[in-house]
């Protein structure tokens, strides 16, 4: 007898729907959210307003391509966890309808959780025990799966997360939301060495990238002479953006550079630390070209053999929440509808 999993994300600017049967990914339907652009990052009542306009017509559709009707769904399950609340709420609420109305299992999922996972949706699909590097705009994990449930953080950033310092050097260099991707293009066509900035010395398997992105904000301020704080190195505003736009591609190259140091030097600690090689990546983030080319590099040296999901699953998404809910579905770990989201979430 078939499994069929109807799964919903909407824990930030993304509306997501996705048909799982037997763990196949059968539709995966994501409504964008274009109103934010205009003011430099996402603005949680706008989110929500637009998931409630979108959440309908991308379920209708991800049935359609599934050509799959609602009374076949066996469970459905729902991003419960972490996000913006008024978002999470469109999509819990809606779940908890469905499954209330359809007489279905309810099955809670935790977003960074699902990130990890998504690396077992295509049939190339890494071995348990495995490490993933989950990095987004709000997270920056290592996580060890021994199991599709058993997943523990073994390093975290302390701070601030690896996605945001790339969104904030793209918001100082005066590039337009979302920054980070327009990073990467020009950081491929710059010069990765040229301006040198600090790797935190931060203990065990931790990140931090505060203190990065205080040494971009001096090296901005002082048009490149230093990254460090003082008042006479301080340049006046038509040289700062003089040194921004002539410098602008290495500029991005040296910053890209660093974040994906800081991170991939973590992950070559964790796996020499727990012996394993086979090493996931995961999150937003890891749609970045710079790091799935460093990664596969570092990867190839070490003798890890290394996964990273498609682009379409790299961003937020339905399909790692269905493939998340199938895996549960078979512990029977299902929730009740008295469940309410939540913006943060312990593992």
């Amino acid at each position: 007898m078939s499994i069929t999993i109807l799964a919903i994300e909407s824990s930030c600017d993304e509306t997501s729907a996705s048909v799982c049967v037997d763990g196949k990914i059968l539709s995966n339907s994501i409504a964008n959210q274009t109103v934010h652009e205009q003011f430099g990052g996402v603005v949680p009542e706008l989110a929500s307003r637009a998931h409630m306009q979108n959440i309908v017509p991308v379920v209708d559709a991800a049935l359609q391509i599934a050509n799959c009707q609602l009374p076949t769904v066996d469970a459905i399950a729902f991003t419960q966890a972490p996000g913006l609340i008024g978002s999470l709420l469109v999509g819990t609420q809606f779940a908890k309808s469905l499954a209330l109305a359809l007489d279905k299992p309810l099955i809670a999922v935790h977003h960074m959780q699902a990130h990890v996972l998504a690396n077992l949706i295509p049939d190339n699909r890494p071995s348990f025990p495995f490490l993933c590097l989950t990095v987004s705009g709000g997270h920056t994990q290592i996580v060890r799966c021994d199991g599709p449930t058993q997943l523990k953080v073994i390093g975290e950033t302390i701070d601030d997360a690896a996605g945001e310092a790339f969104d904030k050097t793209a918001k100082m260099l005066g590039l337009p939301y979302p920054g980070g991707p327009l990073i990467d293009k020009h950081a491929a066509f710059g010069n990765a060495t040229r301006f040198k900035f600090p790797e935190p010395q931060i203990p065990g398997l931790n990140f931090s990238f505060s203190g990065l992105k205080t040494s971009i904000l001096y090296f901005l301020k002082n048009a490149g002479t230093s990254n460090l704080f003082k008042s006479a190195f301080l340049a006046d505003e038509e040289t700062r953006q003089k040194f921004i736009t002539e410098n602008m591609d290495d500029i991005c190259a040296s910053v890209q550079d660093r974040i994906i140091s800081i991170l991939l030097n973590k992950v070559k600690k964790a796996a020499a630390e727990t012996g394993i090689t086979h090493i996931c990546l995961a999150g937003g983030v890891s749609a970045n070209s710079g790091l799935r080319k460093a990664f596969a590099a570092m990867g190839e040296k070490e003798n890890w053999k290394t996964f990273i999901p498609a682009f379409e699953y790299c961003t937020d998404n339905a399909a790692m929440i269905a493939i998340t809910g199938y895996y549960k579905f078979l512990e029977n770990d299902f929730t009740e509808l008295s469940i309410s989201p939540s913006a943060r979430a312990e593992w």
